[in-house]
């Protein structure tokens, strides 16, 4: 894939999702580093994406942290790699990995399951503001 930036880790998510919207907001709060870029699913980026690492679109309701030309992550391993990324007290959170990846996503995909129920949905993709824009790629 061109035109990513290969000094930076992407992180794909549902643009419509409260609670995944909530995630990034969280995300770039606590991103010191500037480790992260940020793409919506649904984009058409997020769906190049997506058949470049052979992940089937149609079938994903998780979060996908993909480093380019490195390895890609899903579910509760994304979600663990971006806290191990995020650094300080949110380090921590790489301890989870003691917890079989099965469990967790068990867990992860219950929780995916109704997250719309939960938090609700938004009508489209969230508009960054002209200061975040740069984190978000299109």
């Amino acid at each position: 894939m061109q035109n990513l930036p290969i000094d930076k880790k992407i992180i794909l998510f549902d643009g419509v999702c409260n609670l995944c919207n909530s995630a990034v907001q969280f995300v770039i709060q606590h991103d010191r580093k500037d480790v992260f870029r940020f793409v919506a699913l649904q984009s058409e980026l997020g769906q190049q994406i997506l058949k470049h690492i052979g992940v089937n679109p149609v079938n994903i309701d998780s979060i996908v942290l993909y480093e380019p030309g490195i390895a890609y992550y899903y579910k509760s391993s994304a979600a663990i790699e971006i806290a191990k990324n995020l650094g300080g007290f949110w380090h921590f959170g790489t301890v989870f990995r003691i917890i079989p990846t099965g469990i967790r996503n068990l867990l992860y995909d219950y929780v995916a399951k109704n997250r719309y129920k939960w938090f609700g949905k938004k009508e489209s993709c969230m508009t960054p503001t002209p200061e975040l824009k740069i984190k978000f790629l299109e």
